[in-house]
């Protein structure tokens, strides 16, 4: 900090260098258009973002080949049993989801920017399917025996909108669906499908008026009424649920027990669902291949070999116009799963993903997906993970699974015939498991907010309850209003002065730098809100000037809050500059609860009279007409309640529009005051050697008065060796660098001598 008065030696380097002047230009809507609009560049740069395989195709090596290998072999082994079993929970033919995995393994890795995630059938969007195909196929009955022609159809208008919001880089939306929300949706999806598969995998599911795409609750009771007739499946699905859950178990404790064998024991454990598959499909054909018509327990039956539905996808009015009101939901689940599983996976390896190209990853893929008879489908939280684990190294890996899959549609048909169906229910269950919140993670919601720990119970209960859909709708809604929420009723704060220095921890030797350069000003609440000591007391600001923070954006939703709490808490803590400032009793509004006739003994002669406000605008990123009007009505009521022209400061404004809007409402300048008090920098010399650059702030009374009254004095030289100039625009006398040199300005101008605020450790 530098206080002191200008010397002849700043007179004589004031003549040596040729002073200048900070004027900020005023933001101006021609040139953010023009920055906005694209130039050629950027168009370019555009395009080529599309497709970020050009990024790496180029660099593709041998040790990533063979990463991409293991992980892709791992992957396609995994995806065929899941495909399969996922098809089923979307009331569609078990190829569907063979298909299904094909065209999203060999499409994404050309648009994608993850490696680790897998497109294809899933267990919650294939549900969904389920449900939809479920409720507007009784419309369609020319579809009736062709679900197929509606799931494609879903698929092209769900690729279609997701495509058109990453093109037009609409990726942000995503962000507005909190981890709760997403949690419980999952969570809902997970128990909801859980639930559907136990009658399969008991047997029970052909019971006379068993539906089990009831709500989740009903299939659960109605699982007892019709207990009595579980039949041999029961001990086909039991018995492979619990190897699949002894297999997992056993490896990850013998990779913990010999972890030199991680690896191997983490490969065991990926392969369990196509070793126990593998199992129980040799069972059931030696249990089975003698009666084919009338199997022992219920199997797949005949799956055709190769691609049957290779076509153009069939898309009308008529169907669109039934599927119109599932779109919105199904989208949510297209987009949230796949940004969540992607982001997470990004952090966990140490690379960025792009929302907006993983949207028209999907969107891609669900267009042409159906050319060749696959369903709407997007990334695997499971699948996701194994690939990640397994070593991948580029999006190239999903080629490899695409390969795998070919091979199985046009070679393992006959193998597929034996499959058992309780056999599948027990990998969609062991699969779904994992999408359950955990007990600990629930608990972290709780601790961090227990507003969206019961928005996390709200979703769930809803999805088990009624559906899926109605789950995803409640958690969304739920999260907005209590975004909305705390927007509108965001208050801010009274800060007072604190004067702070680093203490050096014990032996840690800071001589190079002397105690008065530790010490600092810092401004804290003057409740202690924020978690300061509580046996500091900060230094309030003069009698009648009141430093209050904003700590989130000034907009219409919160203005009046923000206002309201700051006129109160003034109007408490000063008197009025006119005792009746109506005059007549006549005159007076009806809603002043005020004595009748106010005298001197109706108001505290120890408060003060108000003389300034001092905002501090530091979290404050935007402000809009409503807001700055609301301002403009404070101003004026706290002008009549003074009975004078109040002061009014701001501090730490972030955005030119900011300024720009102040402006326009009549704050910041005057066209009788200049800058009193400057934030000037050190910037370089006049001898062409850099200064370093150091922060001044001449708040000395005299030397102010003196040497910054004036415009033509607008720049500070030290010596001939450095120029400081204005960090902030000379013409905005009221908009500040910080609340120091707001505060030490304000008590300039009214004449106040500067109180210096108590030392804190």
């Amino acid at each position: 900090m530098s206080s002191r008065r200008p010397s002849a030696r700043d007179s004589d380097a004031a003549q040596a260098v040729e002073p200048t002047q900070y004027v900020e230009p005023t933001a101006s809507s021609y040139a953010w258009a023009k920055e906005q609009l694209p130039s050629r560049a950027s168009a370019v740069t555009y395009a080529k973002s599309l497709f970020p395989i050009a990024t790496w195709i180029y660099r593709y090596n041998w040790v990533w080949f063979l990463g991409d290998l293991i992980a892709g072999m791992t992957i396609g082994v995994v995806v065929i049993p899941q495909g399969m079993a996922y098809a089923k929970l979307a009331q569609l033919p078990p190829e569907f989801g063979l298909y299904s995995s094909f065209v999203g393994c060999v499409i994404y890795f050309l648009f994608s920017t993850s490696k680790d995630i897998t497109i294809g059938p899933v267990a919650v969007m294939s549900t969904m399917l389920g449900h939809i195909l479920n409720d507007v196929m009784p419309n369609l009955p020319e579809y009736r025996d062709q679900p197929w022609v509606v799931a494609g159809c879903l698929s092209v208008v769900l690729g279609c909108v997701v495509t058109a919001l990453g093109l037009l880089r609409l990726g942000f939306i995503v962000d507005f669906i909190p981890l709760p929300a997403i949690a419980a949706f999952m969570t809902g999806s997970a128990l909801s499908i859980a639930m559907g598969q136990i009658p399969t995998l008991m047997g029970n599911n052909a019971a006379p008026g068993y539906n089990t795409r009831d709500a989740t609750y009903l299939v659960f009771g109605n699982f007892f009424k019709n207990i009595r007739y579980c039949d041999l499946n029961a001990a086909v699905g039991l018995t492979a649920l619990l190897l699949l859950y002894l297999i997992r178990w056993a490896c990850g404790y013998a990779a913990r027990r010999w972890p030199h064998r991680e690896r191997t024991f983490f490969f065991a454990s990926t392969l369990r669902t196509g070793f126990v598959i593998l199992l129980y499909t040799l069972i059931s054909y030696l249990v089975n291949r003698n009666h084919r018509d009338h199997p022992k327990f219920s199997i797949l039956g005949t799956i055709p070999s190769g691609f049957k539905h290779i076509g153009v996808p069939t898309v009308n009015a008529s169907i669109v116009s039934e599927i119109a009101g599932k779109i919105p939901s199904a989208i949510i689940v297209l987009v949230i799963e796949h940004i969540s599983i992607a982001k997470s996976f990004g952090r966990i390896n140490g690379y960025t993903i792009n929302p907006n190209q993983e949207l028209i990853a999907i969107g891609v893929t669900n267009i042409f997906g159906p050319f060749f008879g696959a369903y709407p489908a997007t990334g695997s939280f499971s699948r996701t993970a194994i690939k990640s684990k397994a070593g991948v190294r580029t999006p190239l890996a999903g080629v490899i699974t695409g390969i795998i899959v070919i091979i199985a549609i046009y070679g393992l048909p006959p193998v597929f015939f034996y499959i058992s169906n309780a056999l599948l229910a027990a990998v969609i269950i062991h699969a779904v498991g994992d999408l359950i919140s955990t007990p600990s993670t629930v608990m972290m919601f709780w601790r961090v907010s227990p507003f969206e720990f019961v928005i996390f119970w709200a979703g769930v209960v809803v999805s088990v309850l009624t559906s899926i859909d109605n789950g995803i709708y409640t958690t969304v809604a739920a999260s907005a209003a209590l975004l909305l929420f705390r927007i509108a009723k965001a208050r801010g704060k009274f800060v007072g002065v604190v004067k702070v220095y680093d203490r050096p921890a014990p032996g840690v030797v800071d001589a190079d730098r002397p105690a008065q350069s530790r010490q600092r000003n810092i401004y804290v609440p003057l409740d202690r809100s924020d978690g300061v000591n509580p046996s500091i007391f900060p230094q309030e600001p003069h009698n009648g000037v009141f430093i209050y923070r904003l700590n989130e954006g000034y907009l219409y939703p919160n203005a009046v809050h923000f206002t309201d709490y700051m006129v109160d808490q003034v109007k408490a803590r000063t008197r009025p500059g006119i005792l009746n400032p109506y005059g007549s009793l006549g005159n007076r509004p009806w809603n002043d609860p005020g004595p009748r006739h106010k005298s001197e003994a109706d108001v505290d002669p120890s408060l003060p009279l108000l003389r300034a406000v001092i905002l501090d605008f530091g979290g404050v990123s935007h402000v809009d007409v409503t807001s700055l009007q609301n301002l403009v009505d404070v101003r004026d009521q706290l002008d009549r309640y003074a009975d004078t022209a109040v002061m009014w400061r701001f501090a730490g404004i972030k955005s030119p529009w900011t300024r720009r809007g102040l402006l326009a409402s009549g704050f910041g300048t005057s066209h009788t005051e200049s800058r009193t008090i400057f934030s000037v920098a050190d910037v370089g010399g006049t001898n062409g050697r850099p200064a370093e650059g150091r922060l001044h702030l001449d708040s000395d009374e005299e030397s102010a008065a003196g040497a910054f009254r004036h415009a033509d004095k607008q720049r500070v030289v030290d010596s001939i060796d450095t120029v400081a100039l204005p960090l902030l625009s000379v013409d905005c006398p009221y908009f500040h660098i910080d609340i120091d040199e707001a505060l030490k300005a304000t008590e300039l101008e009214l004449g106040l001598k500067h109180a210096s605020p108590r030392l804190s450790t």
